[in-house]
């Protein structure tokens, strides 16, 4: 399934994208649970599919499957004027939101991308270099990425982002994929004169609006080769990051063992997996984002994810 987070008239619900058209999933499971005789339908609706992501995906499988079926009853089946508005969205009608609003953890890693070590002059790492973001750095795509006052240092990083679908400690790599509900793209700017004033990243990583997430989160049925999707970044229409992550150092299955290792991985999650190289620190001469550029990261299978910058 392809989902997304949308805002219509103010509210915000969860829809499957299909085409170009977006589907409400609570109003469908609404529809298909009256279609059984299903006493208080609106209600159990709303159990399993809540107007928020981590809420929907903390259903599991019972939700993803009677997410599943109320998308398939819809589709074969015919409703009223008025039905057919509540229940279908175009896509002028929505605003996209971040696919996932306020996950418990943001987890990044740096440093997993061989052409990006290489041009930050460093060497390959043996254990993932991982650090935080907060949830004052995610912004919806087209929302804009504040440029701050205090830096002129704003960079790009692209990023494939994995969600975590099911509570899990001491996962082993075997079992790594059962707790991913699926993908999303990122693009974790940073503020390289704050991340290089100490040895400790945080202060450049945690600026408000770093962190554009979107335009959807991809199950992972959907998304079956994530170790072989290219990815690219252009500013002002122009390339300045691609890749694959079949480049990536440390996979994801490892990532999940790894960092299983250490704390409990929490439904809604995101691990931000690293950036290739290209990134404007290790251009020559160094170039930053700066007001009126547009940044546009796109992942293939996933989509593509685009904001302005825009002073603070």
């Amino acid at each position: 399934m392809r989902l997304a987070t949308v805002r219509v008239e103010g509210e915000q619900r969860i829809a499957a994208v299909i085409n170009d058209e977006y589907i409400d999933l609570n109003k469908a499971c609404e529809l298909l649970f009256e279609s059984k005789g299903q006493a208080r339908a609106k209600q159990i609706a709303e159990a399993y599919i809540p107007p928020n992501m981590i809420g929907f995906l903390q259903g599991g499988e019972d939700s993803t499957n009677l997410a599943k079926e109320s998308i398939e009853y819809v589709q074969n089946n015919d409703f009223s004027d008025d039905v057919k508005r509540k229940l279908y969205y175009e896509g002028k009608q929505v605003k996209l939101e971040s696919p996932i609003q306020k996950p418990e953890k943001i987890i990044c890693v740096g440093l997993n991308y061989r052409e990006h070590i290489e041009e930050m002059g460093r060497e390959l790492p043996t254990i993932p270099v991982v650090f935080a973001k907060y949830n004052n750095t995610i912004i919806a795509p087209g929302d804009p990425i504040l440029k701050p006052k205090v830096s002129d240092a704003l960079d790009h990083e692209a990023e494939l982002v994995v969600v975590i679908g099911k509570k899990g400690k001491y996962i082993s790599e075997e079992e790594a994929m059962d707790y991913v509900a699926g993908y999303t793209v990122g693009n974790e700017a940073t503020i390289r004169d704050f991340q290089k004033r100490t040895k400790e990243w945080l202060q450049g990583k945690t600026f408000d609006t770093t962190l554009p997430l979107g335009p959807h989160l991809v199950t992972k049925e959907s998304l079956p080769n994530p170790d072989n999707c290219d990815l690219v970044l252009t500013l002002n229409g122009e390339e300045r990051q691609r890749s694959n992550t079949k480049n990536l150092v440390f996979t994801i299955p490892y990532l999940v063992n790894f960092l299983s290792n250490i704390m409990t991985l929490e439904v809604g999650d995101i691990i931000c997996t690293g950036t290739p190289g290209g990134v404007g620190q290790a251009r020559k001469p160094q170039s930053w984002m700066k007001h009126g550029d547009v940044v546009r990261v796109e992942i293939e299978g996933i989509g593509a994810l685009e904001n302005p910058i825009v002073n603070e």
